[in-house]
């Protein structure tokens, strides 16, 4: 016999050396929320995660660092009182997400810090723009998108990470960096990001389900993959630093397209509803979730992530290491 391909998976060891696609907590960013409590709000779709105060928050960062994660990504949970149609509090510079990117460039000063742009977190409306007469206005959104990556920007944010699908936002955002002298903090730009049912226990924890409407005008068709040449090749003009595609598993044949696209980091976020979905698999003895996790962020690495959002990184960090 000729070939005998098994010769290269006899022990651990060979494994090893052959081993075409390389995980570690490096490659992970973890996603956290915030809240304005000091009691922890525990999600109930997404096991082992919570609405964290500024403090808890810190001490999860911490954590994270040790074990070698590359980022943490911050989702704030604001109050009712505080939403209105403009998201004016994501302006305010003493507001929660400000505070906690303070606390932690003051407590976990090299670990990476990315802050979610987007309006729906301030939004009355749940939206990721200004609605205005039943509709989403693109113009009306871009400078209040820049004010706030400005903001988070000042307040010691490293990447920014404009989520929002609106056309243009990149370079908006881009040009106001720049004109405020933050000319080396990075955009990660959700550049390919589809209006997809895997979302739903990230909008639980955060509150953030539109009132009306969907947000089909501005996020993908997931029927579609050759859009997002167009959407890539926009944001790379505009200054994207990375590109990130959304959700992850799901679309591993669009990551591959968008690597093979473009030159620029690729990002993926494993999303919440493929998180829960593991976890909710393995609470009924189903699935091992160690394993199955790990295997997951391997796919995303193969298909061609560089870095990849998952709530599953302190868990994957520990199995690594």
């Amino acid at each position: 016999m000729l070939e005998r391909p098994r010769r290269n998976r006899v022990s651990p060891a060979i494994r090893g050396l052959v081993r075409e696609t390389v995980l570690s907590p490096a490659h992970l960013v973890l996603p956290l929320f915030v809240h304005e409590s000091a009691t922890p709000h525990p999600i109930p779709s997404m096991p082992g995660h919570a609405r964290l105060s500024i403090f808890d928050l810190v001490a999860v960062a911490q954590e994270a660092h040790k074990l070698g994660v590359g980022g943490v990504a911050l989702f704030p949970a604001i109050a009712d009182e505080l939403k209105d149609p403009l998201g004016k509090e994501s302006k305010n510079p003493d507001g929660l997400l400000q505070r906690a990117i303070r606390a932690l460039k003051s407590e976990v000063p090299h670990l990476t810090v990315i802050t979610d742009v987007a309006l729906d977190p301030y939004s009355s409306d749940g939206h990721d723009g200004v609605v205005v007469d039943g509709r989403i206005d693109n113009a009306l959104t871009l400078p209040i998108l820049a004010e706030m990556a400005v903001n988070q920007a000042r307040a010691g944010a490293d990447v920014v990470a404009p989520s929002d699908m609106m056309d243009g936002r990149v370079g908006h955002i881009r040009r106001a960096l720049d004109e405020a002298g933050f000319t080396d903090v990075l955009i990660c730009s959700y550049a390919v990001k589809y209006a997809s049912a895997f979302y739903g226990p990230f909008r639980d924890a955060l509150d953030s389900t539109p009132r009306a409407l969907d947000k089909k005008t501005y996020q993908m068709d997931p029927a579609n993959v050759r859009e997002a040449k167009r959407e890539i090749d926009l944001d790379v003009r505009e200054g994207a630093d990375w590109l990130m595609v959304k959700p992850g598993l799901p679309y591993a044949d669009v990551i591959r397209f968008v690597r093979e696209s473009s030159s620029l980091p690729v990002a993926a976020y494993h999303v919440s509803g493929e998180y829960s979905m593991l976890k909710a698999a393995a609470e009924r003895g189903w699935l091992n979730f160690d394993q199955c996790l790990l295997e997951s962020l391997v796919c995303l690495r193969r298909a061609g992530a560089d870095i990849i959002f998952t709530y599953g990184a302190l868990e994957a960090a520990k199995l690594l290491r």
